[in-house]
C-alpha cells in the first residue's frame, strides 16, 4: 500500500498537532487519510509548513474561516507554506489518480481565499468545524460518498497498478508493463487522470519510497539520490532528517 510521508514539521516547532486517520474500510481504494494540522496555542514566530509532492489531491478546508477550501496537489517540487501563529486546517487526502474533477481546477499553491466552486466545501467545513477529530470522520467521508455519486472520485486503474507494484517499478518502461500499455499511451492516459507525466510520476514515488526503504531500493547511486532528493525538498537526505520530524 501506498503510505506517503507526512509534509514537514520542524523538529524545534512546539504546540503544533497533526492528527490523521485511515477512512472507512469501503473507501480505501480512494482516500489515503483524513488529517488535521492546528496550533494548540499562538506561536511565537509564524509556522511554516515543509510541503512535499506526493501525487495526492487534497481537499483542505480552513477551520477558521470556514470560507476557505480548496482542492489542491503539488506537482513535483517542495512548497513552503506560511500559515502564521494560530491556523487550523482539516482535509482529505485522495490517493493519487482517484480524483476525476477537472485538473486544471486544482490549485499547485497555497489555498487562501474563499471557496467559489459547485463542490459543497463551505457547508462541509462548517459542520467539520462545530466537532473534534473522531467526530469529523463521518462528515468526512459523507463528502467522499457525494463526490463518488458525482463521479468525481473513481477507481482509476493505471494509478492503481502502479501502486500496487511500486516497489518493483525503477523506470518508466517499468511503470508502462505494469500497467500493460505502451510508454505512448501511459503518457496519454496519466497526463489526462492526473495531470503528471510518467517521468514526474515516478520522481514523485522514487522520493516517498525513499523515506521507508534503502536509497539503493528506488536510486541507481547515491549521488543520484541525493541530486534527486535535493531538487524536489529542496534539502540534502541528511539535512531534511536533521531539520523536520519526518
Amino acid at each position: 500500500m501506498y503510505e506517503p510521508v507526512k509534509d514537514g514539521v520542524d523538529k524545534t516547532v512546539r504546540s503544533v498537532s497533526y492528527t490523521e486517520s485511515k477512512p472507512p474500510n469501503d473507501l480505501s481504494e480512494f482516500v489515503h487519510s483524513f488529517w488535521e494540522l492546528k496550533t494548540l496555542d499562538k506561536l511565537p514566530d509564524d509556522f511554516c509548513l515543509h510541503a512535499l509532492p506526493d501525487a495526492c489531491v487534497n481537499i483542505l478546508f480552513n477551520q477558521t474561516d470556514t470560507r476557505i477550501a480548496g482542492v489542491t496537489v503539488l506537482r513535483t517540487t517542495y512548497e513552503v507554506l506560511n500559515l502564521g501563529k494560530q491556523f487550523h486546517y482539516a482535509g482529505i487526502q485522495f490517493l493519487p489518480g482517484v480524483w476525476q474533477g477537472d485538473q486544471d481546477e486544482t490549485t499547485d499553491s497555497f489555498v487562501g481565499t474563499p471557496y467559489t466552486g459547485e463542490l459543497p466545501l463551505i457547508e462541509t467545513s462548517a459542520a467539520l468545524a462545530k466537532v473534534d477529530m473522531p467526530a469529523k470522520q463521518p462528515v468526512f467521508a459523507n463528502l467522499v460518498y457525494q463526490l463518488i455519486e458525482r463521479k468525481l472520485v473513481a477507481t482509476n486503474v493505471v494509478t492503481a497498478n502502479i501502486l500496487a507494484n511500486i516497489d518493483a517499478i525503477q523506470t518508466v518502461a517499468d511503470m508502462a508493463e505494469s500497467t500493460h500499455m505502451s510508454p505512448r499511451q501511459l503518457q496519454r492516459t496519466l497526463k489526462k487522470s492526473t495531470g503528471f507525466s510518467p517521468h514526474d510520476l515516478l520522481k514523485v514515488l522514487r522520493l516517498q519510497q525513499s523515506f521507508k526503504h534503502h536509497y539503493l531500493d528506488t536510486y541507481a547511486d547515491q549521488s543520484h539520490f541525493i541530486h534527486s532528493f535535493k531538487k524536489i525538498t529542496g534539502y540534502t537526505p541528511a539535512q531534511y532528517y536533521r531539520k523536520f520530524d519526518v
